[in-house]
């Protein structure tokens, strides 16, 4: 179990985060959504160590602040928005970067199954700025499979932190990262991910936390969560929720063309 609580975060003197509760458990998918500038990323960042915070981030009943790094990385990995390289890496070292914060460094073949299982195999020798925007992803994704390959290691959940990880995709391709997700939390680990598309937020997500100007709006369920309501409030917009007609599990669906502006 992951709990934030009362996380707050300044930059300068501009607050960022004002005292955001937040959870996520072993065997689910939890998203986070809200408008740009809410504070989804700055939210992560501060669960997985990279930025400094007032309140509290504990992993299984353990502080973050006071696990070591070494610990904490073969623990949880993290896929960045960006990451630029300054140097010609291959797209296979870019990978095997993974392999020295986990705990599988002697296993040499799981770059190439990773590379494989984001559909990438064949890309081994390619430089990784020679790849599109999408390949580039599916390559990071790939690297952070391999930190922590296993969800459940020990009778412990690995932790798999993605932000906005189908941004640059096409719809296939966001169809199948999320398909990693929700079968890597179906395996028994635990997967937190950044996201702006809400339809997908609804189809793989078992728990939503929705945020607004650095706060925390509401978090449960995405049927519950993703309400005309909540979205018309955190949006700034009047969005309209639908069910598909012959959905039996009655996932939400938010069509652009029902917004308008308030």
């Amino acid at each position: 179990m992951l709990i934030a609580t009362n996380i707050h975060i300044e930059m300068g003197k501009t607050p960022i985060l004002k005292g955001v509760n937040f959870t996520a458990a072993a065997g689910q998918v939890t998203a986070i959504v809200g408008p740009n500038g809410s504070g989804k990323t700055t939210l992560l960042k501060a669960m997985t160590g990279e930025l400094s915070y007032e309140g509290q981030v504990s992993i299984d009943g353990q502080d973050v602040a006071q696990i070591p790094a070494q610990v904490l990385a073969a623990r949880r990995a993290v896929l960045s928005q960006s990451a630029g390289l300054a140097f010609p890496f291959t797209v296979l070292e870019v990978v095997r970067l993974g392999l020295l914060a986990g705990l599988d460094a002697a296993d040499e073949t799981l770059p190439n199954r990773a590379l494989d299982y984001v559909g990438l195999s064949g890309f081994e020798g390619r430089f990784y700025h020679a790849l599109s925007g999408g390949e580039q992803q599916r390559c990071q994704l790939a690297r952070v499979l391999v930190q922590v390959w296993e969800p459940i290691r020990d009778g412990t959940a690995s932790w798999l932190f993605l932000d906005e990880p189908v941004s640059a995709l096409d719809i296939g391709h966001q169809l199948d990262v999320m398909t990693i997700a929700r079968q890597f939390a179906d395996a028994g680990g635990s997967v937190v991910v950044v996201m702006h598309d809400l339809n997908l937020t609804a189809m793989f997500a078992d728990s939503v936390l929705l945020m607004k100007d650095g706060k925390a709006l509401v978090q449960d369920d995405p049927a519950t969560v993703l309400n005309a309501d909540h979205l018309s409030y955190a949006y700034n917009c009047n969005v309209r929720v639908n069910t598909a007609p012959q959905a039996t599990d009655k996932i939400p669906f938010v069509l652009p063309q029902m917004a308008s502006q308030k």
